[in-house]
């Protein structure tokens, strides 16, 4: 393997940095390769993964699909290659941080798009560019943004193509939260800290509730909760334990 696809554990948290800064962090097939099997390989570390970054290095997450790679003959194993990827991304069972300096345009928005949520420097700027080129989304676009910011804020996104910044998408609900550049790192370290202080038996049974919850209405969703979380984890009686002796 090469290094298109950086992957760097730091105690239970691992980071994955999208390593073409040369071009943005353009998304190449091959890029892509590379980063299904770190995100299968974290699928599979359960007991020792208790978060996962992804980020770009350099001064941009991504610039988007590497249109270039794709004329030079760079392919992709299946026709819908990457598209799985990010579908497999959102299902680790391991919550999934992006943080998003620089551009984070088209299909690296539906990348970031597949974490479970983003943090964004001041520097990000987010939009959607399929119609600047008469293209169509098939990597969630038309499904994901709507979800996350609601159907008519998605809509003028992908409308106009026009770029918003860190400080709006914390507004439309696109980030989580926007902080200067220089911050970012600490304030990512810091929020996958506190994530992978707590159970992650309930963070694995919270996310899979959360994700699997959406496909139905309130009414059914409720029930699926009731029918299907797990219940107490295993360190329940040890975190218990714990607090009664603060």
């Amino acid at each position: 393997m090469s290094d298109l696809v950086l992957r760097e554990d730091r105690g239970s948290v691992a980071y994955l940095t999208l390593n073409r800064p040369a071009q943005l962090n353009a998304l190449s097939p091959s890029l892509f390769v590379e980063l299904r099997k770190h995100v299968d390989d974290i699928a599979a570390s359960q007991d020792t993964v208790g978060c996962v970054v992804l980020r770009g290095e350099g001064r941009s997450f991504s610039a988007g699909n590497d249109i270039k790679a794709i004329q030079s003959g760079d392919r992709a194993p299946s026709a819908h290659f990457q598209a799985e990827t990010i579908d497999a991304l959102e299902a680790l069972p391991q919550p999934v941080i992006a943080a998003v300096t620089g551009h984070c345009y088209t299909g690296a928005l539906e990348l970031a798009l597949g974490c479970d949520f983003i943090v964004a420097g001041e520097s990000a700027r987010f939009a959607d560019t399929h119609g600047k080129w008469s293209m169509t989304p098939t990597w969630g676009m038309s499904q994901r943004l709507p979800r996350r910011i609601g159907t008519a804020r998605a809509k003028q996104m992908m409308f106009t193509g026009t770029p918003v910044g860190g400080v709006e998408a914390v507004a439309l609900g696109l980030a989580n939260v926007c902080v200067p550049d220089e911050q970012l790192a600490s304030k990512v370290d810091e929020l996958a800290a506190a994530i992978v202080a707590n159970s992650w038996h309930t963070l694995r049974a919270d996310k899979s509730l959360v994700n699997e919850g959406q496909q139905f209405a309130l009414r059914e969703a409720l029930a699926y909760e009731r029918r299907t979380s797990p219940g107490a984890g295993p360190d329940m009686a040890e975190r218990l334990k714990s607090f009664g002796a603060r």
